[in-house]
């Protein structure tokens, strides 16, 4: 039988917050998440959680627009935290206590990131959704998620994406991609996937911090990731 984590950080995409819209919020979709995360709560996972921004914004295409690239990841990181406060809402309205933590401090809206709080709110039972990135330009929110999965001391990084796992092309556009059921770091690198970006794939590799990619709308992937089901592609030391 497969043991369940003990504590983990799932990373959705901004995207997945959109569903099929591709920009802003489908009401659907995050109440199926919310759904979800409520499901794996029998389970006595702690579960930590980081958002991208894209639904919203994304700071690579500040240049495109004219502006300065650290304007466009702070605002970036703004993205976030909307997007965290739309996830919280949406978990409390299914009864799931969750507490919005940011890098780069709004005390109105969340509570600053501090690493013993977090791990506290984690130890009660409570999601904890980190928001703002890791507060500094330059880093995806990839890295913000390993970061914070290092910090809390997580077993694992679960990253839910569009699709079913890591394949060496692009499934929605070669039906004949191969999908990787296990893959070694240095394989990642040597065979550039896109994973996640190459520091967030370093920082996993020095802290032996395994990555389980998976399929975020097939319903109940959620919970098949956090009780250690093998599902997706798993990313660890050796293949």
């Amino acid at each position: 039988m497969p043991k369940a984590y003990g504590r983990v950080l799932l990373k959705l995409s901004g995207e997945a917050l959109a569903g099929e819209r591709g920009m802003g919020y489908d009401p659907a979709t995050l109440q199926s998440i919310a759904a979800q995360v409520r499901s794996t709560r029998a389970l006595k996972t702690q579960l930590g959680i980081v958002i991208g921004g894209g639904n919203l914004f994304r700071g690579s295409v500040a240049s495109g627009i004219g502006l300065d690239r650290v304007t466009g990841d702070y605002m970036g990181m703004l993205a976030t935290v909307m997007n965290s406060l739309a996830l919280q809402d949406a978990l409390e309205q299914v009864g799931v206590k969750t507490r919005v933590q940011t890098a780069i401090e709004m005390q109105k809206l969340a509570e600053p990131f501090i690493r013993r709080r977090a791990i506290r709110h984690l130890e009660k039972g409570r999601v904890v959704i980190f928001a703002a990135g890791t507060g500094n330009p330059y880093f995806s929110t990839d890295t913000a998620a390993v970061l914070r999965a290092v910090e809390i001391g997580a077993d694992a990084i679960l990253k839910a994406t569009q699709v079913d796992g890591i394949y060496d092309s692009d499934p929605r556009k070669n039906p004949k991609a191969r999908l990787f059921k296990r893959l070694s770091y240095r394989e990642v690198y040597e065979r550039r996937l896109k994973v996640m970006d190459t520091t967030a794939i370093t920082l996993c590799e020095e802290n032996h911090l395994p990555i389980l990619v998976f399929n975020l709308h097939r319903e109940g992937n959620i919970r098949r990731a956090l009780a250690g089901q093998p599902i997706g592609t798993r990313v660890s030391g050796k293949a």
